[in-house]
């Protein structure tokens, strides 16, 4: 599946046990992260971005589909891509977060999965690197610890992505 990476964006970020608030989107601070968010995704928007690449890992990923497919409702070009390191990604979660994971998918506009099983670090890192390689914007949840997040962010500067930084 290819993308016009000059109208692409991609998400990067934490996951939930990683962030202030953990599992509680009811928390003011992630209130607060999903306002910021959704503007961004709109200043986004009205710059011509039009394709939004999501890992759609638990976290930060998870509210940036869901955003984005709230948004599709008032923006009708745009599209969500779930970018997947595997078919296997949600094996592990609780019922509740695979609900939400399948809910996500089948709302989205295309899937590209980088692996069949789960095979190590590497899949997410080539998920990673595979929404970085097709965008030329990210929108990033960082708090400056290394990662996985920290690692995109700072292949995305490597390879010349502007780069907006919400604080978590």
């Amino acid at each position: 599946m290819l993308t016009d990476k000059l109208h692409s964006a991609c998400f990067t970020g934490h996951r939930s046990q990683k962030l202030p608030w953990g599992f509680n989107e009811e928390d003011v601070r992630c209130k607060a992260m999903k306002s910021a968010l959704r503007a961004e995704i709109e200043k986004a928007i009205q710059k011509g971005y039009t394709t939004f690449l999501c890992g759609m890992a638990l976290g930060f990923d998870t509210i940036c589909a869901e955003t984005v497919l709230e948004l599709k409702k008032r923006y009708k070009k745009i599209k969500l891509i779930g970018a997947l390191p595997c078919k296997t990604q949600d094996i592990k979660w609780s019922e509740k977060d695979r609900k939400r994971y399948k809910k996500l998918l089948k709302k989205s506009d295309g899937i590209r999965c980088i692996y069949d099983e789960y095979i190590g670090e590497e899949c997410m890192i080539e998920r990673n690197r595979y929404m970085v390689d097709n965008s030329s914007l990210m929108i990033a949840l960082y708090n400056g610890i290394s990662g996985g997040t920290k690692s995109t962010v700072e292949y995305a500067k490597s390879m010349g992505l502007e780069i907006v930084f919400i604080r978590p």
